[in-house]
């Protein structure tokens, strides 16, 4: 790793942010693949210690949450025998938050979709704000009793449940949704502005996520053979997605337009965060 230059580092990230797979980053580059996956645990590691000492203090006032699945190691049905309950195997769940406003993504999470994971992902989410905030979630019910143990009586907070018909028949659109039919908001706590009850910009989000990670895309086999690896590839996302890609409608990025960023980062200056 130490024999790359900064250039050189910055060609590999730029390769895996746009979702190419380890192989095509190896063939674009020049890089060995186990250069390419050292590569990406430093530069994961390096991100995510970034991002949690930024994201603090942060002045959002609309957020919304939700979680985005993939799976690691194998898919939960074809899980061997002897490893049922191993952590980092099978579903795999990212919990995201992000500022309706700013587009700012100031908190994440991989694991399960239990309440464990609620609860800290929660928790760590309040962590980083400086004031009081409407909250929007999908009708998950981890996510009652991780608010309230978080924030209590401080939160606008309001669930939003979508109602679904039937799912498609036919074999070629099996893995297209089933089509929306309407969506229920239900205030949970305090007074949350009805207008501002959404989960539109935490599933445009979670779109983003899969098209910008080659581990997210379905039906191929280029899932996360380890939750390690799957976390770094995370974190350098979402510090590439806050700090380095101009956001369409605001013209800058999220962490200009919440403050914590002056300019718009390069490759290189990510890059530069790595040891």
């Amino acid at each position: 790793m130490n024999k790359l230059t900064t250039q050189k580092r910055a060609q590999v990230i730029s390769c895996l942010i746009e979702g190419c797979s380890m192989r095509s980053t190896v063939r674009m580059t020049g890089v060995c693949k186990r250069t390419v996956a050292r590569l990406v645990v430093e530069a994961g590691e390096a991100c995510a210690k970034y991002h949690d000492g930024i994201m603090r203090n942060l002045n959002c006032k609309v957020l919304q949450v939700d979680e985005v699945w993939s799976f690691t190691y194998c898919k939960q049905a074809n899980i061997p025998k002897g490893m049922e309950g191993k952590k980092g195997i099978g579903d795999t769940w990212t919990w995201v938050a992000i500022d309706a406003n700013s587009k700012l993504i100031p908190a994440y999470r991989v694991g399960s979709r239990g309440a464990e994971d609620a609860y800290f992902f929660i928790h760590d989410l309040k962590a980083r704000l400086a004031d009081r905030v409407q909250l929007t979630s999908d009708g998950h019910k981890a996510y009652l009793q991780a608010v309230e143990s978080a924030f209590g009586a401080d939160i606008d907070f309001a669930q939003l449940v979508k109602l679904y018909g039937n799912e498609p028949a036919q074999g070629e659109v099996r893995y297209s949704p089933a089509a929306c039919t309407g969506a229920r908001k239900t205030p949970i706590t305090g007074r949350p502005v009805d207008a501002q009850i959404s989960t539109s910009f935490a599933e445009r989000s979670n779109l983003s996520i899969r098209m910008g990670n080659r581990r997210f895309t379905r039906l191929t086999n280029a899932f996360s053979k380890k939750i390690e690896n799957h976390k770094h590839a995370l974190a350098l996302y979402f510090m590439h997605y806050n700090f380095c890609r101009i956001h369409t409608t605001l013209r800058v990025t999220p962490a200009m337009e919440a403050g914590i960023a002056d300019h718009v980062w390069s490759i290189e200056e990510l890059a530069k965060l790595l040891p």
